[in-house]
């Protein structure tokens, strides 16, 4: 028996979250529960109305409330408005029993940097990052910009010396053909560190890549950066960055380090785009990126742009997903979302983009380098492409929907078992409005999670946390 063998036969052994969704056996992924399922999910949702208005917005469960806060156009403290598309965001402590939220805004196209223009990496770039301190129930004490004149931020991820990597879904730049792109005066593809207190730099990580980056998810045990690509219409790849010390002695993430790209070990240029049985599991190598940070001469097509840094992986031997998107880590285990992975939904059409499914959920192991796929959605109805994650502290992954109807936060839970939390109602003038950044605030009394729309807006919900998962 060889070594991929082994490692899917024995996946039903490994400790730790997800390990009972091996039992399962089946393609197409664990079964979905009731969302009123005893110590899972914590009753029918049912439409509750917003302490900041009274407007219904979210259907939650019996016992939850929640407000909404810092909605695009509103006025900042200090000058300026809240820029839209709200996107990922993590929380951390802040003084008197408030949460930092450090909070992605994916604005593209040559708009013009918002916040002050000394500050902005590229004048003509609109996206960036706001800083809040927020209480637990969603008032808002402090809002400024902390990173201004990038594009795209989408997602990203929280670090553990403080600090949140902010990454940019996208290639444009003077250099790349497309509208308006003429007008941008940086390249742009790249990470972004942003601190607590005071602005970001507004210097690049280059070596991490350009690429349509996602999220960013820390190993502090091995000082590694793993970060998501979410190619819309080709493959998609997970990557390392392994900087040249250690973020944990140097205090923050430096530039020079080495990119790298997942292959599965005697499988070069596996597709794990496709459907697999629940609990597979994969020994992992990792292949090197020459080039992390390709310009681009003239000829070269957006589309060839967007592929140049994984292609030279996959050329390698690197692993195909499809649209990898949300990524977290959680003891020693970086969770990851395919959000097209999986069989096609009989029952519907498939999605637009690459990949035919309506989502995986991966978990690699940076101990023993082990892949295994933990969830896949069988049908919209159980899970319906999902975007964003975060991890509670009983380890139950909460999943940011972006489907092609109405979206939920949905609870994945240790066992494998997957349950409603939370319903968006249609936001007026605004169907592609979908759940973004959803975060656990300190002592995990607070979920905050955004709404990404033109009119983009944030949450804090609470309750009784104890009933569930969470």
């Amino acid at each position: 028996m060889d070594r991929r063998s082994f490692l899917a036969g024995a996946a039903v052994l490994v400790a730790g979250p997800f390990a009972g969704v091996a039992c399962a056996g089946q393609r197409g992924g664990a079964q979905p529960i009731l969302s009123d399922g005893p110590g899972r999910g914590y009753g029918r949702l049912k439409p509750v109305r917003d302490q900041a208005d009274g407007k219904v917005r979210l259907h939650l469960p019996e016992g939850f409330r929640y407000r909404s806060f810092s909605v695009a156009g509103e006025p900042m403290p200090g000058g300026g408005e809240v820029p839209g598309r709200h996107d990922g965001m993590a929380a951390f402590p802040g003084p008197r029993d408030s949460a930092i939220l450090v909070r992605n805004h994916e604005v593209d196209g040559p708009v013009g940097a918002f916040g002050e223009p000394g500050r902005a990496y590229d004048r003509m770039a609109g996206g960036g990052t706001v800083t809040l301190q927020v209480t637990r129930h969603g008032e808002v004490l402090k809002s400024r910009p902390s990173l201004t004149g990038t594009m795209k931020n989408c997602s990203g991820g929280p670090m553990p010396w403080g600090a949140w990597i902010s990454c940019e879904e996208t290639v444009d730049g003077p250099d790349v053909p497309g509208s308006g792109n003429a007008r941008l005066t940086k390249k742009h593809g790249y990470v972004f560190e942003v601190p607590l207190k005071g602005y970001a730099s507004g210097r690049p990580i280059k070596a991490a890549g350009r690429f349509a980056h996602e999220a960013a998810a820390f190993d502090p045990s091995s000082g590694t950066l793993y970060l998501t690509e979410d190619n819309f219409d080709d493959p998609s790849g997970l990557y390392r960055y392994v900087p040249p010390e250690d973020p944990m002695r140097a205090g923050r993430l430096l530039d020079g380090g080495k990119l790298q790209m997942l292959a599965i070990e005697g499988d070069p240029g596996a597709d794990l785009s496709v459907g697999h049985p629940t609990g597979s599991a994969f020994a992992t190598t990792w292949v090197d990126i020459e080039d992390p940070d390709p310009s681009f001469t003239p000829g070269t097509s957006r589309a060839e742009a967007a592929r140049a840094v994984g292609d030279q992986g996959r050329t390698a031997g690197a692993a195909v997903f499809a649209r990898l998107e949300g990524a977290v880590h959680h003891q020693g285990t970086v969770y990851f979302v395919s959000t097209q992975g999986g069989d096609t939904d009989p029952d519907d059409d498939p999605p637009d983009g690459f990949g035919d499914g309506r989502g995986q959920i991966w978990a690699y192991e940076t101990w023993s380098g082990t892949l295994r796929l933990v969830y896949q959605s069988p049908r919209a109805a159980a899970l319906d492409l999902p975007d964003n994650v975060t991890v509670s502290n009983r380890g139950t992954l909460v999943l940011c929907e972006d489907g092609d109807g109405a979206n939920y936060l949905r609870g994945l839970t240790r066992n494998g078992e997957i349950f409603d939390f939370c319903r968006l109602m249609p936001v007026p003038g605004d169907p592609g409005a979908e759940f973004a950044g959803s975060t656990f605030g300190p002592g995990g009394q607070t979920l905050y999670v955004n709404v990404q729309a033109e009119r983009g807006r944030s949450f804090a919900i609470w309750g009784p946390w104890q009933r569930g998962a969470f």
